[in-house]
């Protein structure tokens, strides 16, 4: 049995306006308000994509800083809104992240409305393997994000990651298996999701 099952994409981007314009543009379809981060000074945009959902994320400019990195390395994001991050969930949190890689982080309780939730931070906000490594979180109770967005038609069908580390296949083989998710190797790091819309397949 996995360890972590996909949940949700992170695209990240410098202001939620670009970041909407782009995903929107790419995809077809509009994105619904998400809401705010305090612990981590960021807010967000979301989309349904059946079983998981989409994220897009940008500091919030009139929230005060975190007094710590942020969260999916956003302090250094720079240039055009584009997939960053991919974030894995758990029913045991701890049991994952012995399983995973070193430098995944350690859980913050964090929450908001009635969402509940632990994600492993590592403290500069650099995940391993340059942020390919997905981040781990656990919900607690039965409220998540995903079957409250109006779904538009629209499902994850491929996962690439792009990655000069050898041992990055045989870290994410320890803990999922997930036929979504290929691991290519490159001479660079990159995330690309191809999503199947009611427009045909589109990639971020």
């Amino acid at each position: 049995m996995d360890l972590i099952a996909l949940d949700h994409l992170a695209v990240s981007c410098t202001t939620l306006d670009e970041g909407r314009a782009a995903v929107e543009a790419a995809l077809g379809v509009p994105l619904q308000t998400g809401g705010e981060h305090a612990a981590f000074g960021t807010h967000n945009l979301l989309l349904g994509l059946d079983d998981l959902y989409l994220e897009v994320i940008a500091i919030n400019p009139a929230a005060p800083g975190p007094g710590r990195p942020r969260w999916f390395d956003m302090d250094r994001f720079r240039g055009l809104p584009r997939l960053t991050n991919w974030i894995c969930r758990t029913d045991d949190l701890p049991a994952a992240l012995a399983a995973a890689p070193p430098g995944c982080g350690a859980p913050i309780a964090l929450e908001r409305g009635d969402l509940r939730w632990q994600m492993a931070v590592p403290g500069d906000g650099i995940l391993p393997f340059a942020n390919l490594f997905p981040a781990l979180i656990q919900w607690h109770g039965s409220a998540h994000p995903a079957p409250r967005l109006t779904q538009q038609g629209c499902t994850l069908d491929r996962l690439v990651v792009e990655t000069p580390y050898t041992d990055l296949g045989p870290a994410l083989d320890a803990v999922l298996s997930d036929p979504r998710v290929v691991v290519e190797p490159s001479s660079r790091t990159a995330l690309h999701a191809r999503v199947q819309t009611p427009h045909g397949a589109r990639w971020l």
